[in-house]
């Protein structure tokens, strides 16, 4: 029940699309506006510092929106944007000469407590290699579907499953370590 309203970021996609096959431009707006905020969130866990983030956040949809002719709306939209998000930071850490995920993010977010979770979580992912610690952040930060995650990752949706099961595995194990 796409309508209904169990699927808003589907449903309000949808719409924008539809908006955008009939030429109304407004359209491209609204899709920066649904997504800024998540793709904002998730570039700053690979980039080191906020304002690359931002860069890293108009770059992806300026890449988007250049090559939107080719992208054949299917509902997963949301995937695609993150996959090209990754790329851009990939590329922008190549450019710097930065490793591949900082070893700590900023945190400028409104709301210290958020802030301060955000910071445990990374710091609490750093530990997992980077096949797993990226599956661990589209699904906890970004709140990705399994489905969304096998998309961005180009790999099986049970590839996902069992990485994201040993993940944590792992990680509950550093939890116990840093308990002791």
């Amino acid at each position: 029940d796409r309508k209904g309203g169990r699927f808003p970021y589907l449903t309000r996609e949808d719409e924008i699309f539809e908006k955008l096959k009939n030429g109304d431009k407004s359209g491209a707006g609204e899709l920066v506006e649904l997504y800024y905020a998540d793709i904002f969130r998730y570039c700053l866990f690979h980039v080191p510092d906020r304002q690359t983030a931002e860069d890293a956040v108009q770059e992806t949809f300026l890449k988007v929106f250049r090559h939107f002719e080719d992208y054949r709306h299917q509902g997963k939209f949301r995937a695609f944007l993150y996959k090209v998000a990754a790329n851009v930071c990939i590329d922008l850490c190549r450019k710097k000469r930065w490793g591949p995920v900082p070893e700590s993010v900023p945190y400028e977010e409104p709301g210290i407590r958020e802030g301060e979770d955000r910071e445990d979580f990374a710091r609490l992912v750093s530990v997992l290699p980077e096949s797993l610690r990226e599956i661990v952040i589209l699904r906890f930060s970004q709140e990705l579907k399994l489905k969304e995650i096998a998309a961005v990752m180009e790999m099986p949706v049970r590839t996902v499953q069992s990485r994201l099961r040993k993940a944590l595995k792992i990680l509950e194990k550093e939890l116990e370590r840093r308990e002791e």
